[in-house]
């Protein structure tokens, strides 16, 4: 189940047609499983945890980036964007 939320996760955010805009984690449970969608929901925020941790993605909460170790309550997924320091490795944000 993990590479088919995971897939979901991108295939979903790849479609979105601007960048930086973010899908909902039901978006991407129902896009697993329409039927049982609610089962999913704890499966899709492990694997969003993940790969926000690896920096394949980031955890939105109130549109800004939220730790993936730490949050809680709604959120929203989004790839990731170098140009916004925010997401930025140290390196790159230093100017």
């Amino acid at each position: 189940m993990s590479l088919e939320i995971e897939t979901a996760i991108f295939d979903l955010l790849n479609a979105r047609i601007a960048p930086g805009k973010s899908v909902s984690p039901e978006e991407v449970a129902r896009a697993v499983d329409a039927e049982g969608w609610r089962r999913s929901l704890g499966h899709v925020r492990a694997i969003a945890r993940g790969l926000a941790r690896q920096g394949k993605l980031v955890i939105l909460r109130h549109n800004k980036p939220a730790d993936p170790d730490d949050f809680k309550g709604v959120y929203r997924l989004r790839l990731p964007d170098a140009a916004t320091p925010e997401t930025a490795t140290p390196e790159e944000a230093v100017p």
